[in-house]
């Protein structure tokens, strides 16, 4: 019923489109507003970024009105997706602080928004994956040498961003933050995190076209940017690389196995090698990373921890709805839970955070969505003979999931920077699912 409205709108409008210049050229405005999107995340604020979201969702709802045959579809992970948004919306309906729940729920609106803009401008314009995947790519560069310019000028920390009690001065290690904004080294480790398999699938695709300058530029920078995330002190971003690493080597073997075995191994092993290099002859590292097997006698461990025991006090407390979304609202309801001293603005887990603001339904349904958007992923990945396509769907499925790994243990997630990169890469795949969907090449 909805299509046949839409339908109708654009029949109505059928002579405003074939007379407007600007209309008949809308995609190229979308794509420039989603390019702009990435660019102004590496250093303006959260209200700005967002703004430039809304215009690509303005020009996406404009483009479904006026051209003909244009309309929403949905695979099967967004309709989990739908309901979850739709589990929010009740949440905020229920919740006992709707103005401050109303703030969260239009930045959920925003990237929920963002992301179907994003799905719907791909599925007819695959051809243009390289380019948003190369602007992440560039992204991640600039952030990268912003943070090596940073660790080698040694900055300060602008909070207690380590625990240094018992640490040696030579365990205390510097920082980077990077030009996001907020400052913070958790939220520049969590955009590598999302970022960094763009710059891997920019090494395969120049491999692929036989551009090998370019593909060891892009292996330099690669490099440049694991060094940069290391120097970000955040020990989720850690966690979260080995498993980019791990999901790399998975997916390249479907190139390399038959005929590359012994490259194959020795790209793993070297890969081993540098890491426990690092740990063992940088000081500073190695006292961080073995910090996350220190448990309560680290300062932040302890704090995480009391976190999520007054978490899932709230959870228990309003488990069907929810408690509404938005970290305004939640730190007022985590007044009345937490522990002494232990303030907190999140739950320092994304799928806890979930179920604390919008109930066990919202959690459930998000993990269908994300259950089955790996499934489609995958599908793709092992079906596919077109070399470009999987290489774009494999490092979009690895963003996803490294970001929803390092989420496990915070809540840097819900940042404009990481969303708007974690929303693209999910209508990668979306668009590439697409059984009408164009080849890269076109």
């Amino acid at each position: 019923m909805f299509s046949k409205i839409v339908f109708k709108i654009q029949d109505k409008l059928k002579y405003l489109y074939e007379n407007s210049l600007f209309l008949q050229n809308i995609d190229k405005f979308i794509f420039v507003s989603i390019l702009a999107v990435l660019i102004s995340s590496t250093f303006l604020t959260s209200d700005s970024i967002g703004f430039i979201a809304l215009v690509t969702m303005f020009l996406t709802f404009v483009k479904i009105l006026t051209k003909q045959g244009e309309k929403l579809t949905f695979n099967s992970f967004e309709v989990f997706l739908a309901a979850y948004f739709m589990l929010v919306v009740v949440s905020l309906a229920g919740s006992t602080l709707f103005a401050l729940s109303l703030k969260g729920f239009l930045k959920t609106f925003i990237y929920i928004g963002f992301y179907f803009s994003t799905a719907n401008y791909l599925k007819n314009n695959l051809s243009k994956l390289p380019v948003i995947f190369f602007t992440i790519a560039l992204c991640i560069c600039f952030e990268s040498i912003a943070a090596l310019i940073q660790n080698f000028a040694r900055v300060e920390a602008i909070s207690t961003w380590q625990d240094t009690s018992g640490l040696n001065p030579e365990e205390v290690m510097t920082r980077v933050y990077g030009t996001l904004k907020p400052f913070n080294p958790n939220l520049l480790g969590g955009y590598f995190v999302a970022g960094i398999p763009a710059l891997f699938a920019a090494c395969a695709y120049f491999i692929v076209k036989n551009n090998y300058k370019r593909a060891l530029i892009a292996v330099v920078l690669s490099l440049t940017a694991i060094f940069a995330l290391f120097a970000t002190g955040c020990r989720g971003a850690y966690l979260a690389l080995m498993l980019i690493l791990g999901c790399t080597f998975i997916v390249s073997g479907k190139f390399f196995w038959n005929n590359y075995k012994k490259v194959y191994f020795a790209l793993i092993g070297a890969a081993v090698a540098l890491f426990t290099s690092a740990l063992i002859f940088v000081t500073s590292l190695r006292a961080r990373f073995l910090s996350i097997f220190a448990m309560r006698r680290d300062s932040s461990n302890s704090f995480r921890f009391n976190v999520y025991q007054s978490s899932i006090e709230m959870f228990k407390d309003n488990w069907l709805l929810g408690i509404g979304v938005g970290n305004r609202n939640f730190r007022e309801i985590y007044g009345l839970y937490m522990k002494t001293g232990f303030d907190a603005l999140s739950a320092y887990n994304i799928f806890l955070e979930i179920a604390v603001e919008s109930g066990i339904f919202a959690l459930i349904a998000f993990l269908g969505f994300l259950f089955v958007y790996f499934k489609d992923a995958v599908k793709i990945i092992l079906s596919s003979v077109d070399a470009e396509k999987t290489i774009f769907v494999a490092a979009a499925l690895t963003s996803v999931l490294a970001v929803m790994f390092h989420g496990l243990v915070d809540t840097v997630f819900f940042r404009p920077q990481i969303q708007f990169v974690f929303w693209i890469m999910v209508a990668v795949v979306s668009a590439c699912s697409n059984k009408n969907a164009e080849n890269l090449d076109a």
